[in-house]
């Protein structure tokens, strides 16, 4: 045990140091970024002036109350399973001798470009009572296979097209550690399962934590994966209220109360996180992370990757595939919608660099300049990320319709849209990746006559880059897939793939759906390639 203390020492929190004050090119776009964050709460507030007793009656109803609690249940399950999960991926893909670890680091991060509702309906297809496994094993007797719908079904359906997040999170954590507590506890006595155990894994904390807290908001916020399989969920009650009753109220008290679970999430992931400190503080050279060979494990570990691969992007893409060769037999021709292909592209690329460049000073303002101030500006971020697509997209319709006119159903309001949803994806990726780094370096560039400017651009920006480029695939793959607010912010005439889906699908046109759903992960399979390449060339 002293052995791991000597092995963390370099970990341990510096309490005596008043954090500096930020400068006002940092706390300034910081505040800005937050504030406008807080638009959709603003009109829920609005919304929900005016409501009665009924309402609130309606609201606290014992219903009411048992489907929040199960939504609560299916976010800690979910959360929990992923978390387990995306560590192990990660520190397989990252740390291990794993035969073809480049290839399985782009694979198992492409399930996140499966829309949730494509999943769930994948799942539904392949495992319902008259699905495709159903009607292969009939001949052989089974009437009947173990019913997928309610609640195992979509904490499965989740936790496979969720995990990347934790993954994507925790592997830049792990590329960018210093190993030197390793090392140290390894000299010490300690032996592999007690370093991962207690060295490791505590510098992992945050990474793991703002992983996590994107699962548990994306849980929160989902509605095509429960809808699918039947499990009335909390976002479910709120598009029921929205879609069904011509006054709104009470899907924005609704609404209100998922913001108040957010909080409570939030305020559980700051706990789970700490404030210690995981930048290097002594003084050496940066050395690559030792390979720890896997042994007689290599092929339990590669089944492992195997079976995750096949469950969360072979099965999608084969009930796709069978789908389009099903409406080929039919007659169908094969269109290919390379318009809203090249729409998608865009309207992702153009989001992601906004994003990252808004996600820059709230992670820097977090990390670099603790206070109860910076505290509360980068939990603000993360609240779009647990409304459903629609109460964001409604928001911003009342405010377009009100206050900016020209902006309203234009290409910069549904980036705006983007930014709202996803800004957390990149402020959790550069905030883990920030940690990481010695505030030293920065002062010391600092006391060399460099500016605030200077030094983020030649120092902080480019110690970020793993977790920045990380952020960015996280941002890029889920604005491709985003259905709610495309669907009512988009300019007349601009089609995306995840619009044709939805279309085509909600038509029963399953054939002519698989094409823009397999053009939707061929698109955003080639940035995740390049990314996942360079970031195992880093290593």
């Amino acid at each position: 045990m002293e052995a791991v203390r000597l092995a963390l020492a370099i970990t341990r929190r510096d309490r005596g140091a008043r954090p500096p004050r930020p400068p006002t090119l940092i706390l300034a776009p910081a505040v800005l970024v937050a504030a406008a964050m807080l638009l959709p709460i603003a009109y829920l507030v609005v919304r929900t002036a005016g409501a009665g007793e009924d309402a609130i009656h309606l609201l606290l109803r014992g219903r009411t109350l048992q489907v929040l609690a199960n939504t609560a249940l299916l976010a800690l399950t979910v959360t929990a399973a992923t978390s387990v999960l995306g560590v192990a991926l990660a520190w397989l893909t990252v740390r291990t001798d794993l035969p073809l670890r480049r290839l399985w680091s782009v694979l198992l991060v492409l399930p996140l470009v499966v829309p949730s509702y494509v999943g769930g309906f994948v799942l539904v297809a392949a495992f319902g009572p008259r699905g495709m496994l159903q009607q292969v094993l009939a001949p052989l007797g089974v009437e009947r296979l173990p019913d997928i719908y309610g609640f195992p079904g979509a904490m499965v359906a989740l936790t496979l097209f969720s995990y990347p997040y934790v993954l994507l999170s925790v592997r830049g954590a792990l590329a960018g550690m210093d190993p030197s507590p390793e090392e140290a506890a390894r000299s010490l006595g300690c032996d592999l399962r007690s370093t991962l155990l207690r060295v490791v894994l505590p510098q992992l904390r945050p990474a793991i934590a703002a992983g996590a807290l994107l699962v548990a908001l994306y849980t929160l916020s989902d509605f095509g994966a429960v809808s699918l399989l039947q499990f009335e969920s909390f976002t479910y009650q709120i598009y029921i209220q929205y879609q069904g009753s011509f006054d709104r109220t009470l899907a924005a008290l609704f609404a209100l109360v998922l913001v108040c679970l957010t909080v409570a999430v939030l305020y559980a992931e700051g706990r789970a996180r700490g404030r210690a400190k995981y930048y290097r503080s002594t003084v050496g050279s940066i050395r690559p992370l030792p390979i720890v060979p896997l042994g007689r494990w290599r092929w339990p570990a590669l089944a492992s990757c195997g079976l995750t691969v096949m469950a969360a992007l072979a099965l999608p893409i084969f009930v796709l595939a069978f789908w389009l060769v099903q409406g080929m037999t039919a007659g169908q021709p094969l269109q290919l919608v390379w318009g809203p292909a090249l729409n998608s592209a865009y309207a992702s690329s153009v989001a992601t660099v906004v994003i990252v460049a808004a996600a820059i000073p709230v992670a820097i303002l977090a990390v670099r300049y603790q206070s109860p101030l910076s505290a509360l500006v980068e939990r603000t971020t993360y609240i779009g990320f647990a409304l459903p697509g629609i109460v964001v997209a409604l928001a911003l319709v009342f405010f377009g319709v009100r206050y900016a006119t020209p902006l309203y159903q234009t290409l910069a309001m549904l980036i705006f849209a983007y930014v709202v949803r996803f800004l957390p994806q990149a402020v959790g990726a550069a905030r883990a990746s920030l940690l990481q780094v010695s505030p030293r370096m920065e002062e010391a560039a600092r006391s060399l006559g460099s500016s605030v400017p200077g030094t983020m651009a030649r120092i902080t920006i480019p110690l970020l880059r793993r977790g920045l480029l990380a952020g960015a695939g996280l941002v890029f793959l889920t604005v491709m897939k985003e259905l709610p607010a495309t669907l009512i912010l988009s300019p007349i005439g601009f089609e995306t793939l995840a619009t044709s889906i939805w279309s085509t699908t909600g038509e029963g046109l399953f054939a002519r759906a698989a094409v823009p759903a397999l053009l939707l992960i061929l698109v955003s399979f080639i940035p995740m390639a390049f990314m996942a390449m360079d970031d195992q060339s880093g290593q």
